[in-house]
């Protein structure tokens, strides 16, 4: 367990915020691994596990949260200012980026931020990349453009038959790193098997 400060709290789509936390001592992480964010909030303990949506945690890290107005953890974590003080545990997960080879990130919804990091941890690798992103409100417009205008193919798709067209067109890129909740997941795992790929090649981190 590790007390972090804010940095900034900005917003970066609709109902989507991205909070810059400075790192703790001894912290390392990579893109695609999560922290465990802990609060007591009128005397009720509360935690839930946000991914890092930074290509490095260097001096600082960010985490995109997806901002739901009935939610408990999240519209306390929007009001956020800079010098707020947070909790955080972590970090963890098995499914991350660490430089080695090229990728093809693939989002849904909120896992916008750790397929952008994974992608842009890949462009400063020297590494190939592509994003395809499933979304009907996309977030994050500013680093998909960037993303865009490095010589990333970025791919923004509404629709199950787009996504799949979407894999089929990128899925020769490299590694899939697939993000999402788990039933994109799953229409993600199809369309790789249907481009001729093998589902058990695709580093696969489900919220559940």
């Amino acid at each position: 367990m590790a007390t972090t400060q804010v940095q900034s709290v900005r917003t970066v789509g609709k109902g989507t915020v991205a909070i810059d936390l400075e790192t703790p001592p001894d912290f390392t992480a990579e893109p695609g691994q999560f922290v465990l964010v802990r609060a007591t909030l009128d005397g009720d303990e509360y935690s839930r596990y946000y991914t890092i949506s930074s290509p490095r945690v260097t001096d600082r890290f960010e985490m995109t949260v997806g901002v739901d107005p009935d939610g408990d953890l999240s519209p306390w974590l929007a009001d956020r200012e800079t010098g707020d003080e947070l909790t955080i545990e972590g970090p963890f997960g098995n499914v991350f980026y660490a430089g080695d080879g090229p990728v093809l990130a693939i989002a849904g919804g909120p896992g916008i931020g750790p397929a952008l990091a994974v992608a842009e941890r890949a462009l400063e690798e020297g590494q190939d990349a592509a994003l395809i992103y499933q979304d009907d409100t996309p977030a994050h417009q500013q680093r998909l453009d960037a993303l865009d205008s490095e010589g990333v193919s970025v791919t923004i798709v509404a629709g199950d038959d787009a996504l799949q067209t979407a894999v089929a067109e990128q899925y020769d890129t490299g590694t899939p790193y697939v993000f999402g909740f788990e039933d994109f997941c799953e229409r993600t795992l199809s369309a790789i098997e249907a481009a001729g790929g093998s589902p058990d090649d695709a580093e696969v981190e489900s919220f559940g």
